[in-house]
């Protein structure tokens, strides 16, 4: 144990980890104007991708367009950077509707460590936190492993998964982060010191193997696409050159395989102990839980432009090395691979978000953030998302500014961070399309409309970004314009006809047209009208009056639902003391500690019966 001290000042705030979380955190710190100090385990692993190299997907594609919006890196990185995108689910309604980017993980890591590098306000040291210092229950800085006394008056905790991090494999179970990176050692005793309930949580990732020895001529080829939009507001379009990724499958031989040797396997023979992901699971977990498919899809991607490595999507495991071998090559096309990387199971600890404010600040401790994986999440994108707001909040606090809560029919960040705070977790959080209740509301397509002046208003967005969401606001709603013209009967009548349509008496809106299921494209093709305007403002205009109704009936419960969030609960609130309540409601409402009747309603345990005399109850004390 060290035991000389030596001190370091000058710093506003530290951020420990330098993964997607505390890059974010970091950085929305920096930029509006907070002396920042930035503290990783290796310099080495910065925003490193860890498991897929890649990001959006199904409801991640629109936290990184909020992130974006806010004012955020990640999706100017990923734009940057990216070796494939693709538009998911377009067969799908606009609300599912989903970016994703291969990405290159050599670059992403290289070009966010150059732009934490080159921001002011910001230094970057390699160390390991020990300690949270605090002092009459507020913090004050924190103590490195080497003895360092960093003083700051805001900390924000972006551990990722290197809290007493283990990795297994078969029989085989290290100390250790990701990749081979030191986990952290000190800093889960200082948790639980400071009051933090910790628990142990699990993911894994699949094998790496060398793309030369795979036959792809065995799998069905994907390609990216060229016409959407990209990720980032600040960018341009998206890479017109991409490299193609490869679909293949699973079959009797893997599973077979798989099942003959579970017995070997951490996951069922005990050896794991953490809660792992439900919606991401092992290849043996997925042979075992649907015994009755007769194949599993695995995609193989590239790492990165200047690798051979190929993950194999769909295939993480924690089974031993030769039984690993042996399974991947029964997959068509990886017949002869040579595995460059074995997958693993990796165990680390996290902490209880219901200790946590809307804000991300502990509870217990005034200044003290997490973010990230710490708090239970899995997935890049819920973690940047996490670190952007702990970061600005943290900011605020320290400008002497409100914070920014997002609520849930605001963005979906605000929901991931709600579910939090509000509800728990007991597994890996993952954010899906079907967390949202207002997910019309909240598309990626208009993510900018939604969330940039709140961005700038907090100091984050910058006047670059501030001037291309005006200048969008403006090219909408002149295209929604244009769109409330009326067509004459006969300029219509066979366009219609071709979609099994009358042409009415008066002429056809184009709106109507778009209400009636017929594509915007087809409309400006046909009719030459909107010449000039960018496509993606064009989708959006068309989406927002294609489900006006749809956006309107959810305005109306948006609106009944702030009624109870404008309902304010009082921090000084003993609910053990109020008549009527449950005994389970009272226990969880003295722990949550919910800021208003909305967000009380939405805690487990809380029923209806319970709000209502919450209602009562505010009632009587406002006019006591």
């Amino acid at each position: 144990m060290v035991t000389n001290t030596f001190y370091t000042t000058g710093y506003d705030a530290v951020v420990v980890g330098a993964g997607h979380a505390g890059c974010e955190a970091a950085l929305a710190l920096a930029r509006t104007g907070i002396k920042t100090l930035i503290l990783s385990l290796n310099l080495d692993s910065v925003a490193f991708m860890a498991c897929n190299p890649s990001v959006g997907g199904t409801a991640k594609g629109q936290l990184v367009r909020e992130i974006d919006a806010l004012g955020g890196e990640m999706g100017v990185n990923a734009d940057k950077t990216a070796l494939q995108m693709r538009m998911l689910n377009v067969g799908k309604g606009a609300a599912v509707q989903s970016l994703r980017a291969q990405s290159d993980k050599h670059a992403y890591h290289m070009r966010m460590k150059q732009t934490l590098e080159n921001t002011g306000n910001l230094c970057i040291r390699q160390g390991e936190a020990a300690e949270v210092l605090v002092r009459n229950g507020k913090v004050c800085g924190v103590r490195t492993a080497v003895g360092e006394v960093i003083e700051a008056g805001a900390v924000v905790l972006a551990t990722g998964v290197y809290l007493k991090s283990e990795v297994i494999a078969g029989e085989y179970k290290q100390s250790s982060g990701p990749n081979g990176f030191a986990p952290a050692t000190e800093l889960t005793q200082n948790l639980l010191d400071l009051g933090f309930a910790v628990r142990r949580f699990k993911t894994g990732t699949p094998a790496r193997v060398d793309g030369r020895t795979v036959d792809f001529s065995k799998c069905e080829v994907q390609e990216g696409e060229r016409d959407i939009y990209p990720f980032s507001y600040l960018s341009d379009g998206v890479p017109q050159r991409q490299v193609p990724c490869y679909l293949t499958y699973t079959n009797e031989r893997t599973h077979a395989i798989i099942r003959a040797n579970l017995h070997r396997s951490p996951l069922y023979a005990g050896v794991i102990k953490g809660t792992g992901p439900r919606y991401c699971p092992s290849i043996e977990d997925k042979v075992v839980r649907f015994a009755d498919k007769e194949r599993h899809q695995i995609f193989l991607e590239p790492e990165s432009a200047d690798s051979n490595e190929v993950y194999v999507q769909g295939m993480s495991s924690s089974l031993p090395h030769d039984v690993q071998r042996e399974m991947y090559r029964t997959v068509p096309g990886l017949e002869h691979c040579e595995i460059m990387r074995y997958a693993y199971a990796i165990e680390y600890d996290c902490i209880d978000t219901l200790d946590l404010f809307p804000t991300l600040a502990y509870k217990k401790v005034e200044g003290l953030y997490t973010a990230g994986q710490i708090n239970g999440t899995s997935g890049y994108e819920e973690a940047a998302a996490q670190g952007l707001m702990a970061g600005l909040n943290a900011s605020l606090w320290l400008r002497g500014k409100e914070p920014l809560i997002l609520r849930r029919d605001e963005a979906y960040i605000g929901v991931l961070i709600d579910d939090l705070v509000t509800k728990g977790t007991n597994e890996p959080y993952r954010m899906m399309t079907s967390r949202a209740e207002h997910r019309i509301h909240l598309r990626q397509d208009n993510a900018d409309l939604r969330l940039t002046e709140k961005g700038y208003a907090a100091g984050l967005a910058t006047e670059e970004r501030y001037r291309r969401f005006c200048a969008r606001k403006e090219a909408v709603a002149r295209i929604a314009r244009a769109l409330d013209e009326r067509v004459s009967p006969k300029r219509c009548a066979d366009f219609m006809a071709g979609h099994g349509f009358s042409s009415p008496a008066g002429g056809v809106l184009f709106a109507d047209m778009l209400r009636r299921g017929i594509d915007i494209r087809e409309i400006r093709s046909e009719f030459g009208i909107l010449a000039g305007e960018r496509a993606d403002d064009v989708d959006t205009a068309a989406i927002d009056i294609k489900y006006e109704g749809y956006l309107k009936r959810g305005l109306e419960q948006i609106e009944k639902a702030k009624q109870l969030e404008d309902k304010k609960l009082p921090p000084d609130i003993d609910y053990e003391q109020i008549g009527g309540l449950r005994l389970e409601a009272r226990q969880k409402l003295n722990k949550i500690r919910p800021e208003n009747l909305g967000q009380a309603g939405r805690i487990s345990g809380v029923s209806p019966a319970d709000v209502a005399v919450l209602m009562v109850y505010l009632g009587t004390r406002k006019k006591g």
